[in-house]
């Protein structure tokens, strides 16, 4: 049923990531006149730079935009919805005034239809590829998802202008080609989306001390959450607080417990020199995004991007999921976040194993990187939240009132960037609760005999752990990671 919200109340999200900006975004556009978000880090400064003191999986300059989602047609058409949006903001930047004080120009894109390449070296599609490219395909419309090795649908693409995404590889392979797709400029996004927030009149307050989240506070007798309190004890009422921390939520809120993790994925960045030719060769307009072995075990989940607008082209492993379990103050071990901005000094290493993945892949299909000789300007891990199922986690935490989480991206949440806060807002309302992702988006438990897609909170003995990781460093693998954080833009 619908629920009443005092649109005049104050609410506060926790996090500007693309959770907190989004739904931060759509409650003002909704009609709500008093929205505050508190983030740690002065995003409106670094920009959502990785290279300028800022962590979190929504800080990068590419992410990939995808239609194609096997048999999960109710995210095809969420992406459907997204990019729609993708195209408007576009078409808003072209308007936008030098005096924004985030970098952005008139001339920027936020996101670029380059397409995404889902592919293997089996020699037929898996059955997630297949489900893909049926039920991304419009019924009675032309293809968007090509199958690649399909003359049809190879001709298809040419005349989309795909060409280049069906064999971008130096070694054959076979999948299935997203024409919907392609890459957001992920820093530019979420600056522009903090931009078109604050004009809707929505309050930041950011920065180690007075943004950073310390606490909530509570009601008395009733434990109702009325607000927060920060780093600089300052405390900050509100009706409803919305925590949208990425990887930090889990261990946050205790109440997701079995429900949401954090984890690593393991991320390489080459530094192609402006005067190599490989710049172009990787160039949006020559080289698509890509998924290579999603679904298949330790050796495969590995994705990767054309050359970015600070000259690097990244490649990153989800194989293995990392953790890093904690003792918090409970007593229990969660998992939290390791950054090259947390004060460790081992952090800017990554998994030996996810090294060895995604260099074995660059030798045998970007050999052009190993004979220009390339260099390894960065690694880094990039922190996520899983849910158990995949599906995001967007509700009120059962038993506590004034408390909502929207977490558990899982990895594949930033291409919504634009409209999941739509999706908030009716949630929090009462609204689409019929709707099948509303539904896959409750507080939920792992029913008796369900089989997780992700295996949450397996302690501090697991292998997975960085604990018992074995890690590659600059020094005992030659990794160039000692290079300075301003030699990539």
């Amino acid at each position: 049923m619908p629920v009443t919200m005092d649109k005049e109340r104050p609410i506060i999200v926790v996090g500007a990531g693309i959770f907190g900006l989004s739904t931060a975004l759509h409650l003002a556009s909704s009609g709500y006149l008093d929205v505050t978000v508190f983030d740690r880090h002065s995003v409106d400064k670094s920009r959502y730079s990785y290279l300028k003191g800022c962590d979190g999986a929504s800080v990068d300059a590419s992410k990939i935009i995808r239609s194609a989602y096997g048999s999960q047609k109710e995210y095809t058409d969420l992406s459907s919805e997204a990019i729609v949006l993708w195209n408007k903001w576009n078409e808003e930047i072209k308007s936008i005034g030098s005096e924004n004080d985030l970098g952005l120009s008139k001339n920027d894109s936020i996101w670029i239809n380059n397409g995404v390449l889902m592919c293997t070296d089996q020699k037929v599609l898996s059955d997630f590829e297949k489900a893909s490219a049926k039920n991304a395909n419009p019924p009675g419309q032309q293809k968007v998802a090509l199958i690649t090795n399909e003359a049809e649908d190879m001709e298809i693409a040419k005349s989309k202008g795909f060409e280049h995404a069906l064999t971008p590889f130096a070694k054959e392979t076979v999948g299935v080609l997203d024409t919907t797709g392609g890459v957001v400029v992920a820093d530019k996004a979420c600056c522009f989306a903090l931009y078109k927030a604050k004009k809707l009149g929505v309050k930041f307050i950011l920065g180690a001390e007075a943004g950073t989240f310390s606490s909530l506070l509570r009601v008395e007798n009733t434990g109702k959450v009325s607000g927060i309190k920060t780093a600089d004890g300052k405390e900050h009422r509100a009706e409803t607080v919305i925590m949208a921390c990425g990887g930090w939520t889990p261990s946050l809120i205790p109440e997701l417990d079995g429900l949401c993790e954090t984890t690593a994925g393991s991320v390489v960045l080459y530094k192609i020199p402006e005067e190599s030719p490989l710049r172009q060769k990787f160039s949006h307009a020559n080289f698509p995004a890509f998924m290579f072995k999603q679904r298949e075990g330790v050796d495969g989940g590995l994705y990767g991007f054309p050359v970015d607008h600070n000259g690097v082209l990244k490649i990153g492993y989800r194989g293995i999921k990392y953790t890093n379990p904690v003792a918090q103050g409970d007593g229990k071990d969660r998992s939290v976040p390791r950054t090259r901005w947390t004060g460790d000094t081992a952090i800017i290493d990554i998994p030996e194993k996810a090294y060895q993945v995604i260099s074995k892949f660059v030798e045998t299909y970007l050999p052009a990187l190993v004979e220009e000789k390339i260099p390894v300007a960065m690694s880094r891990l990039c922190w996520y939240t899983d849910s158990f199922d995949n599906h995001y986690l967007i509700d009120r935490v059962p038993g506590i009132e004034g408390l909502v989480c929207v977490t558990g991206g899982s990895g594949h949440a930033f291409k919504y960037l634009p409209n999941i806060g739509k999706w908030v807002v009716n949630i929090l309302e009462g609204k689409d609760q019929d709707e099948p992702l509303a539904k896959a988006w409750k507080w939920r438990s792992l029913k008796e005999g369900q089989t997780p897609i992700n295996k949450l909170m397996l302690g501090m003995t697991e292998d997975t752990t960085l604990e018992n990781t074995k890690l590659i460093s600059a020094e005992d693998d030659g990794l160039s990671q000692g290079l300075s954080k301003q030699s990539l833009g």
